[in-house]
């Protein structure tokens, strides 16, 4: 269902499939919306509302993101290089990753609690001064990644690697890790773990 009214469109329980976003995406609001197989690389999604939507092997690198509203929504096998969240609104955010890769994306200063990332590629991605209490990063690279003053209370990072925190200055009370990656914890004492 297609709606317009006040130069808004709100869009509802709408499928998206094998669409060139690249040049913008219509203004509005979408709820329950699918977009599969969807290009939205460099696009200006600021202003826009996605409500309850997924993501499906869609490309949104380097898209703007200034205001962008994403209440629950799942990215699965998608392509999200450079995004900025941090610039998102962030009020309900709330969003689940599943096989994707977000390499080089900002996550700063967000408080994102129980968000989940599963089998994600997060190389050299920023998450300083984020609250990310009790998420899940279920075999995810987190190569280069910066954790700089970040809440990571109860977080659980048992299944994935190549992570360096320093729990000098981050919060890491009942997180979870596992062998040999916890050794990533160590790194700033330049100690030899044999």
């Amino acid at each position: 269902m297609h709606q317009k009214n006040n130069c808004m469109s709100y869009h509802i329980d709408e499928t998206f499939d094998k669409v060139d976003f690249t040049g913008g995406l219509e203004k509005g609001d979408y709820e329950n919306c699918s977009f599969l197989n969807c290009d939205f690389s460099n696009s200006d999604l600021s202003n826009i509302r996605f409500d309850q939507c997924e993501f499906v092997n869609c490309n949104l690198s380097m898209a703007k993101l200034g205001q962008t509203a994403f209440r629950k929504i799942s990215f699965d096998n998608c392509k999200l290089l450079g995004l900025q969240f941090s610039n998102c609104n962030k009020l309900g955010l709330a969003i689940r990753f599943t096989d994707c890769i977000l390499n080089h994306c900002g996550f700063q200063y967000l408080i994102l609690k129980l968000l989940k990332f599963q089998n994600c590629k997060l190389v050299e991605v920023d998450f300083s001064e984020s609250d990310l209490s009790g998420v899940l990063f279920d075999r995810c690279d987190l190569s280069g990644a910066t954790f700089d003053r970040t809440n990571l209370e109860k977080a659980d990072l048992r299944t994935s690697i190549n992570y360096l925190i320093n729990p000098e200055i981050n919060k890491v009370k009942k997180a979870k890790f596992s062998y040999p990656a916890v050794l990533g914890l160590l790194t700033k004492y330049d100690v030899v773990v044999e």
